[in-house]
């Protein structure tokens, strides 16, 4: 006798399914908090009501000018009301959003709107000039085939009229006249498919052009609920835009600040007096934030900073390893930082150094030293190992075996727009493929040890520049380290350190610094780790603050080979 079973058979329907998407966060904000402060940018501020009725009318102005599921809405802003405002007006209208980096050039932002093939594009004022002149460079490349997309400049009060004026009169549209347009009580249609892209982002593009990375509703809504499981966040948490909207769409916490009924605190510019005066007068609790920025944080000017802290402000960070150095001083002065790792192909962040209380008995070096590695997944992420390069087997959790960071699970993109090879390349295996060359300790935490383009091959030995780096920002002189090989004669190759100094340190100094650099690197690593070079000067960095390494070898490969020495 066959016993019937139907307890997997039971049929989806409209009561019992719903697809996932973050949208729905901003409704129900709206709905319980309708009055509580949403939004904060100088002198303009909104509540949850308002936000959730903007959103609405861009997304009913934009369904008005036959924007919907397909189209691509680029948006080319700092931390403004209006880009915040893109994350949800522009999905509910069922189009995708591209958050375009600002810092591009403008022959980089014509090959993202081309490739894109942006029907809207929505820009700042002070980025008009920057959009009109990539327009004018796709043109030109299309030879007559280019079709002009609507163009929204946004004003800001806090700015110089002019710009807006001179974009009005070139035909552009202004952002709150164009709000004006839509219906507040639009009846958006969540996707019907959570697979439904939500979010194009471009990677830098250092060696070739860059590729857009496909987010889904689904991924989004996930990472955003593992933001605050991850972090602690509670309800009605005070949040300041330090971290760029458009890196990863602010590693989804445009989406989490809406699920939390949190309150966004907008910067235009982020410096060390704005982040030291928000905290101060704006109530700010949370900020995410490059390595970076921290370092320009601990390093302020005395006139600069507000210490000590009016209450206990939790810092997440992520990028470039952090430094234990900056880690240490920045917990010294009264924050919290959480150590996290991820990449614009995962949504931001999927990786958390996750603090264990016995860890609180530890020495303060020893604690930032812990808290300096990538620790373990997210809790949105299903798999995360590190494996070898050669066979793909997981590595030992020995803390020695290097290997490559891969992801598996829903918060990884669906892939690369429009080319098919690099998707092949980077999903081979059932795999994401970072490129990030990594151990696993005994207690399964990862820490990053280069990226593969990064290390340096010595005589044959493998240096990681990450560990030269982080001893180098334990010399008191120094202010910003990054470490990139250089030709050399003996070894092949050899550490570069180019270095910049801190504000107080004497321009006659610095041929006294390098070489006292060079002797207290010999003093703290291994010898063939040791910088045979050493350059002064500022350190290029992506609008996200991550040191471009790539400009740094280019130099360092056209300073030429160094010579045999007996160092």
């Amino acid at each position: 006798m066959v016993m019937e079973r139907d307890i997997d058979d039971l049929p989806k329907n409209a009561a019992n399914y719903t697809a996932l998407t973050p949208l729905w966060f901003l409704e129900r904000a709206a709905t319980v908090h309708p009055s509580r402060k949403s939004l904060v940018h100088g002198s303009v501020e909104y509540t949850w009501h308002q936000t959730y009725q903007r959103c609405r009318r861009l997304a009913s102005a934009l369904t008005k000018r036959s924007v919907t599921f397909g189209s691509t809405v680029a948006v080319l802003a700092p931390n403004v009301p209006a880009l915040y405002e893109a994350h949800f007006g522009i999905p509910m209208a069922g189009a995708v959003l591209n958050a375009v980096n600002v810092r591009l050039n403008a022959e980089t932002v014509a090959f993202l709107l081309g490739h894109s093939s942006a029907a809207v594009v929505m820009v700042d004022q002070e980025f008009y000039n920057l959009a009109e002149e990539s327009l004018s460079i796709l043109a030109n490349k299309t030879e007559g085939k280019f079709q002009p997309p609507l163009m929204i400049v946004i004003a800001d009060p806090n700015c110089d009229p002019k710009p807006v004026q001179y974009a009005l009169g070139k035909g552009a549209i202004e952002y709150e006249q164009f709000l004006e347009t839509g219906d507040p009580d639009f009846a958006w249609k969540p996707p019907q498919d959570e697979w439904h892209s939500i979010a194009l982002g471009y990677t830098s593009g250092t060696t070739a052009s860059p590729k857009g990375v496909v987010l889904h509703h689904r991924g989004a809504y996930l990472m955003a609920l593992s933001n605050p499981i991850i972090w602690n966040i509670k309800e009605g948490a005070v949040y300041l835009w330090t971290l760029p909207m458009f890196h990863c769409n602010g590693w989804c916490f445009t989406w989490t600040l809406a699920a939390i009924c949190g309150t966004n605190i907008c910067l235009r510019q982020v410096t060390a007096r704005a982040v030291y005066s928000a905290i101060a007068n704006l109530g700010v609790t949370h900020f995410c934030a490059a390595p970076v920025v921290l370092n320009t944080i601990v390093n302020a000017p005395k006139e600069d900073t507000i210490l000590p802290l009016p209450r206990l402000v939790h810092v997440m960070t992520a990028g470039a390893a952090p430094p234990p150095s900056v880690l240490s001083a920045m917990s010294q002065r009264g924050f919290r930082v959480a150590h996290t790792y991820g990449l614009s192909e995962t949504y931001g962040p999927s990786t958390i150094c996750a603090w264990k209380p016995e860890w609180d008995l530890l020495p303060p070096e020893t604690q930032a030293r812990l808290n300096a590695r990538q620790g373990v997944r997210y809790i949105g992420l299903e798999h995360l190992d590190i494996v070898s390069t050669q066979d793909m087997k997981p590595v030992p959790a020995d803390g020695k075996t290097i290997g490559e960071i891969v992801f598996r699970g829903n918060v990884v993109m669906k892939g690369y727009l429009k080319n098919p090879k690099a998707n092949e390349e980077t999903f081979a295996g059932g795999w994401y493929h970072s490129g990030d060359l990594a151990v696993k300790h005994p207690d399964g935490y990862i820490e990053i040890k280069d990226r593969s383009k990064d290390i340096i091959i010595s005589g044959g030995e493998n240096i990681s520049s990450v560990e030269v780096e982080n001893i180098l920002y334990q010399h008191p002189a120094i202010l910003e380290v990054s470490v990139v090989a250089r030709p050399d004669e003996q070894w092949g190759e050899s550490p570069c350190a180019f270095v910049t100094l801190k504000a107080d340190v004497k321009d006659s100094d610095r041929d006294r610094l390098a070489g006292d650099i060079i002797s207290f690197s010999r003093s703290k690593m291994p010898k063939y780790w040791v910088p045979k070079s050493v350059i002064f000067g500022p350190l290029p960095k992506t609008a996200t603050g991550k040191i471009q390494k790539h400009l740094l070898r280019a130099k360092a490969k056209e300073m030429g080979p160094v010579k045999k020495s007996r160092l």
